[in-house]
């Protein structure tokens, strides 16, 4: 843990970590969102903790919306330049677009917008919703429980992904573990899942340029940026981030979903007999369960809220917190699955707002449809105990549902 910056007013000093606080490491049937809000919202609009990040890093929090609105809006005084990625191979170099600051992101961002637009994910609708089905049928095949998460989480939102980059899923699962290497493991996994990361996309472009087809690395490496084609280097920058970016969130999201759902069967009833009410509800489990912590780079002295934010300083806004914002949302601890004119921030804000947020989106919809379709009333099987956790992205697993009643 480094030490206190000077400039950090003792006051404003919390020891609660989105990584080691008690409710962010597993804990059985959790719920880290509501445990970060409840201890961050208590304090100041902006605190500052030694254990900001995975790797023990210090960083003021944003605990408001409108200030966290401020921050990811401004990409010039707040840096996204964060070589998450890189610097577990010793390197320094920036995610594309993710982590790309003005104004060459806009020319990135414009690049890859049509590939992830409302009308590109209406037309993927149709393999969504074949792939929810062919697993939840699977899975009732099978008997009258599932893992949510191996079994139709993670199986459903790479699948998409993985079918949206060209890339087929005969080695899915062994992309989820790297996934939860780099995401959730130690420095020396991390590493190791991001050289197996690098090499796979390295022989997927060697192969596109041979052998060039309909998907998303051979577009890569067709595409025209500032009068030029992308570099090697650009081309692995960018098709990372799409890889890594499709492998976690999503089936995150869906399986804190339906561990509300198991939780709450006057929630689940409702849904069942009002499938129209689904697509509002889906918004409120991204407002209530939100699962990821932008963080950003200050690149000159400024004052928040009142508060002195120095050239190098660390800022975290950690969507969960700034989503049950009393300030922002009426009752906000209540999960209300019809909330109107829901501002939430699970795909953060901004010009780095989430580029597969609609697809994001349709999968979460298309996958509580046919699973309350087609599964009847369900529970947490008895006997067993789901574990949620906070960090990088925050996450549940062990999560057994059961509908033999």
């Amino acid at each position: 843990m480094e030490r206190l910056p000077e400039h950090v007013p003792q006051e404003l000093v919390t020891g609660f970590s989105l990584y080691s606080s008690p409710e962010m490491v597993p804990t059985p049937m959790g719920d880290p969102q509501a445990a970060a809000a409840k201890a961050l919202l208590a304090g100041p609009p902006i605190v500052y903790t030694p254990l900001a990040t995975r790797d023990g890093v210090g960083a003021w929090v944003i605990t408001r919306a409108e200030d966290q609105r401020r921050i990811l809006q401004d990409g010039v005084t707040f840096s996204s330049f964060r070589n998450t990625f890189s610097a577990a191979i010793g390197e320094s170099w920036p995610l594309i677009p993710l982590e790309i600051d003005p104004p060459d992101h806009s020319a990135w961002r414009s690049l890859l917008n049509p590939l992830l637009s409302p009308r590109r994910v209406v037309a993927l609708e149709g393999q969504v919703r074949a792939r929810a089905v062919e697993l939840i049928e699977g899975i009732k095949a099978r008997g009258t429980e599932c893992d949510v998460m191996t079994d139709f989480a993670f199986p459903f939102a790479v699948n998409i992904f993985l079918q949206f980059l060209g890339i087929p899923d005969d080695r899915l699962m062994e992309f989820v573990g790297w996934a939860n290497d780099m995401l959730h493991s130690t420095p020396e996994a991390r590493t190791a899942a991001a050289h197996k990361v690098l090499g796979f996309l390295d022989d997927l472009a060697d192969l596109r340029r041979r052998e060039p087809t309909d998907d998303f690395m051979t577009f890569v490496l067709d595409a025209d940026i500032f009068g030029r084609k992308m570099t090697p280097h650009e081309v692995r920058a960018m098709s990372i981030l799409l890889f890594i970016g499709g492998l976690d969130t999503v089936a995150a999201a869906i399986g804190f979903d339906l561990y509300h759902l198991a939780r709450f069967p006057a929630d689940q009833s409702d849904l069942r007999r009002n499938p129209e009410k689904i697509l509002l509800a889906a918004e409120e489990f991204l407002r209530a369960y939100a699962t990821i912590t932008p963080l950003r780079t200050v690149t000159a002295d400024v004052e928040v809220n009142g508060v002195l934010m120095k050239k190098g300083d660390i800022v975290s806004c950690p969507s969960m917190v700034a989503n049950r914002d009393p300030m922002e949302f009426p009752n906000p601890e209540k999960i209300d699955l019809q909330r109107e004119d829901n501002r939430h921030t699970a795909f953060a804000y901004g010009p780095h707002r989430c580029l597969g947020s609609h697809l994001a989106r349709r999968e979460i919809v298309v996958g509580l449809e046919e699973f309350l379709a087609r599964i009847p009333a369900f529970r947490i099987k008895p006997g067993t105990t789901p574990m949620t956790f906070g960090g990088y992205v925050f996450g549940v697993e062990n999560l057994i549902l059961d509908w033999s009643a």
